[in-house]
């Protein structure tokens, strides 16, 4: 494992958080990560979510060659997105004292988890996420 992961587990375990459940949220973080770059797109394509149901679907780059029923131009995917938040909304009940905050830019950390007093109080966690412990590869 690299310096900077086993610095980041140590210092979620510092925080309270059990080795395992540091493991799980490096892994969820990854996966959000993964996501979210996704989303942004890729040259192979990019996720999107139907307006009607919320369902994830792969839209393939090259569709806009492809007629709108065409079935090569986007396909159902699992929603790893919404599995991931569940397995993180879990696991972070276990520690009431700790909070999180999801970032959807891919080009930082997705997930940060929060001590009380990172974000002042009645303030958007938006603002001040960074003050948080950043989960990252």
């Amino acid at each position: 494992m690299h310096r900077d992961t086993t610095d980041m587990l140590a210092q979620l375990e510092r925080l309270g958080i059990t080795h395992d459940d540091a493991l799980a949220l490096r892994r969820i973080s990854m996966t959000l990560h993964r996501w979210y770059e996704l989303e942004c797109g890729t040259s192979e394509g990019y996720i999107g979510r139907d307006e009607a149901t919320g369902m994830p679907y792969w839209y393939n780059a090259k569709s806009r060659y492809l007629g709108a029923n065409d079935w090569r131009a986007y396909s159902r995917i699992p929603d790893r997105e919404k599995g991931a938040l569940e397995r993180l909304a879990a696991i972070m009940a276990r520690y009431p004292d700790l909070s999180y905050h999801v970032q959807t830019d891919p080009r930082g950390c997705a997930l940060y988890i929060l001590c009380p007093g990172d974000v002042p109080e009645g303030a958007d966690p938006d603002a001040y996420y960074s003050r948080g412990v950043p989960v990252c590869k």
